[in-house]
């Protein structure tokens, strides 16, 4: 699965639905011509993701950075990103690590599908899409993996796409141009080991015994650091502790669609209702209200 925020989403859905969602884009009819629109929580994220130029340029200055970033972190021995790296790592081979789903993998296509069927993630759909082996690039990542390599730096995808579904996740990347990695396992799934779970410092550990772990890529705090799962209070008091490396040896992608942001203001108990998870969401705003007349 893309993330522990999504894991709890247990819906399952009709042979119909996984098709539509693997079928394309439909020509939309003409909004007038039809009934009111049901309301989707993700339409406005995924419009952003799917057709923004804003998430484009958002997306290609970070790996923009990130070239810039990695070569600092050859020219200097000490550097490492991983809270993990322990002993004396000065003399590792270099590695970056990626997460994979909204990270350098683009999965709107199955998230718009959601939208547009009015239907919820499930791990049936989910898994479906992964071995439709449809996923596209997010803008940049392809280039910064490749100028990765080309410096002689291996290349780490640590992803909660489970370990059944590694084969069709590694083709599809090949596909897109990403490195794969050669006579080294560089897919890292989860549930591939048994102590490797949703949370992924373990499988950073397990890069950093043979490598020294130079920049972390990701789309969730999770990518970077075990405690993405608190509450807002306990995610922003991490964040706190931890801010000084984004920018630095951390690089965040945006992804307002999914994520333990969405989930944290409900406890991420995913079996409330969805009314009771957006009046839960909606408590956790801060909100500006205009003076009446």
């Amino acid at each position: 699965m893309r993330k522990s925020a999504c894991s709890g989403r247990w819906s399952l859905l009709p042979g119909a639905v996984v098709l539509s969602l693997l079928a394309g884009p439909a020509i939309a009819a003409d909004p007038a011509t039809q009934g009111p629109v049901p309301q989707n929580d993700l339409l406005n994220a995924e419009l952003w993701m799917q057709r923004s130029v804003e998430y484009k340029a958002n997306a290609l200055a970070v790996y923009a950075l990130g070239k810039i970033q990695l070569d600092k972190a050859l020219a200097d021995r000490n550097w490492t990103a991983a809270t993990e790296q322990a002993g004396n790592y000065q003399d590792l081979p270099p590695a970056v690590v990626l997460d994979l789903d909204e990270t350098a993998m683009d999965n709107s296509a199955y998230q718009t599908g959601l939208v547009t069927t009015g239907t919820d993630f499930s791990p049936k759909t989910w898994d479906a899409w992964v071995k439709a082996e449809k996923a596209t690039a997010v803008p940049g990542a392809v280039e910064f993996t490749q100028y990765a390599e080309s410096k002689g730096v291996k290349v780490f995808y640590v992803t909660n796409r489970s370990a059944d579904q590694e084969e069709p996740t590694r083709r599809n990347a090949q596909a897109l141009g990403f490195p794969i990695g050669g006579n080294v396992d560089t897919f890292l799934m989860s549930k591939e080991k048994p102590d490797w779970g949703s949370a992924k410092s373990t499988r950073r550990a397990a890069i950093a015994k043979d490598y020294r772990i130079v920049l972390l890529f990701g789309d969730n705090f999770g990518d970077f650091s075990d405690a993405y799962n608190g509450s807002d209070a306990e995610r922003l008091k991490a964040y706190e502790a931890a801010k000084e490396r984004f920018g630095r040896d951390w690089l965040m992608l945006a992804n307002p669609g999914y994520g333990s942001f969405e989930s944290a203001p409900y406890g991420h108990n995913f079996k409330l209702s969805a009314d009771e998870k957006r009046a839960k969401k909606v408590g956790a705003l801060e909100p500006w209200v205009a003076p009446t007349q």
